[in-house]
């Protein structure tokens, strides 16, 4: 279900530093990524390298010192605070390693609840997703009461409940063994085919890395490299 666009998420010349111990230290040093409409791309990169950094940045969570990230032409820092919150949630999906739902909500509650923000009731599609990602049997489940699995799949089904044109993961199995890791590579695989949606997902790991279309390598920094073939 590939739609082609060029530049569709891009990076260009981006730079990114934090100060530490008093010293700015640079993360990003003249990044440059671009995605199509429907990418799905594995970021590797050691721990450090800056990859979680650059798909902060992309996903405006975080800032960057210079360069842009663009998204379908435009430019994404002159988007207002307010603008940029209402982007993020019509326009992308995000999953991180460590879950992040809200242990009061049931497993219902928690998808919904990206959707409520925006003031309309979902609730159908929730179960619907829930029931798409294998959980129907697990709707009034709260956090505590599933397995790191279970909830991962809950974030997965969170992060589809707007349709985002873009799905960003943040080692979305680093918590996870390896059966259950390929489990969740194999739902975002099912995502990507079956939704359409364009998937860009940060990893160390070489195995996992290999299933995605193409993959990048972000090495201290520096610019990124699409590494072509079978990973060594």
């Amino acid at each position: 279900m590939t739609n082609t666009t060029t530049n569709f998420l891009e990076a260009r010349d981006l730079c990114k530093t934090y100060e530490q111990a008093g010293e700015r230290v640079p993360v990003l040093k003249n990044v440059n990524l671009s995605l199509a409409r429907g990418d799905f791309i594995a970021l590797l990169g050691a721990s450090g390298s800056g990859k979680s950094t650059l798909l902060h940045c992309l996903g405006l969570l975080d800032t960057w010192d210079s360069g842009e990230v663009f998204f379908d032409g435009r430019p994404l820092s002159t988007l207002s605070e307010k603008a940029q919150a209402r982007f993020r949630l019509e326009k992308l999906g995000f999953v991180f390693q460590f879950h992040h739902l809200i242990p009061e909500l049931s497993a219902e509650e928690n998808v919904s609840l990206p959707a409520s923000i925006l003031g309309v009731d979902r609730s159908a599609r929730a179960r619907e997703l829930l029931d798409w990602v294998g959980l129907s049997h697990k709707l009034k489940s709260f956090p505590w009461q599933l397995s790191g699995g279970e909830q991962q799949r809950v974030a997965l089904a969170r992060a589809l409940i707007n349709d985002p044109v873009l799905l960003l993961t943040d080692e979305v199995t680093g918590n996870l063994d390896r059966a259950r890791s390929k489990e969740i590579l194999e739902l975002l695989r099912r995502i990507h085919a079956e939704l359409g949606t364009t998937i860009l997902s940060v990893t160390h790991d070489e195995e996992l890395a290999a299933l995605y279309d193409r993959r990048f390598r972000l090495v201290e920094g520096h610019a990124l490299g699409e590494v072509l073939g079978a990973l060594v």
